[in-house]
């Protein structure tokens, strides 16, 4: 009877294996599915660039020229977006050579402008101005504004994220317009078809509950 139950418990547990091969096909969790598709990234990409920042800051920190100061980051799908104000070309150099070193890091886009820091006036009115294009963003078109990052140098504003919306990209853009004392936008958000993005949602939640369900397994048979 045991020898009966055994061998029923592999072929259940060869079956739960199998499912969860390229091959086959998600059927269940289709409303997790839609909950995590509506999203512009999947949780495993969000992990993978906090990741990266994360090892970013820790590398620029490292540094004897004060670029975890002077150099802002922003990361998405590692492309790594660096805004700031530094003293010389070296020192720029360095800032990118940096996070090169960083793995992950698939493309870097190099906005460091060379020159002198911002005033504290000047400072504010940037801070001011990142304030209020978030806000904007977040009254426009709502949660979906978490999907992207904003940094603004001496009122050029720099928008950095992904949506499958260009149409809502295009709203914050003309809402930033709007604010006073924005000089400039630099646009370097990510425009992805909204097919692939939920094909990439799918993939992440079916790789996601198979490693769930291999690591029940192997405890249930541990115990």
């Amino acid at each position: 009877m045991i020898k009966i139950f055994f061998s029923v418990f592999i072929l259940f547990v060869l079956s739960a294996l199998y499912s969860c091969s390229p091959g086959s096909i998600l059927a269940s969790g289709g409303a997790t599915t839609m909950v995590v598709a509506e999203g512009d990234r999947t949780l495993g990409t969000v992990v993978d660039d906090t990741t990266i920042k994360i090892n970013i800051s820790s590398n620029l920190l490292s540094s004897s020229t004060n670029l975890f100061v002077n150099i802002n980051t922003s990361v998405i799908e590692g492309r790594v977006l660096l805004t700031g104000i530094v003293d010389t070309q070296e020192i720029r150099i360095e800032a990118v050579r940096k996070v090169w070193e960083v793995d992950g890091v698939r493309e870097v886009i190099n906005e460091i402008e060379i020159g002198n820091k911002t005033t504290i006036k000047e400072y504010a009115n940037d801070l001011w101005i990142t304030t209020q294009v978030k806000g904007l963003a977040a009254k426009t078109i709502g949660l979906r504004a978490l999907s992207y990052n904003f940094e603004t140098i001496k009122g050029k504003v720099y928008i950095a994220g992904i949506t499958s919306r260009p149409e809502q990209l295009d709203q914050i853009v003309e809402a930033t317009k709007t604010i006073k004392g924005v000089k400039e936008i630099v646009n370097y958000v990510i425009i992805k078809s909204r097919s692939t993005q939920i094909k990439m949602q799918k993939k992440f939640l079916k790789n996601y509950l198979c490693l769930q369900q291999k690591k029940f397994l192997i405890a249930w048979m541990i115990f």
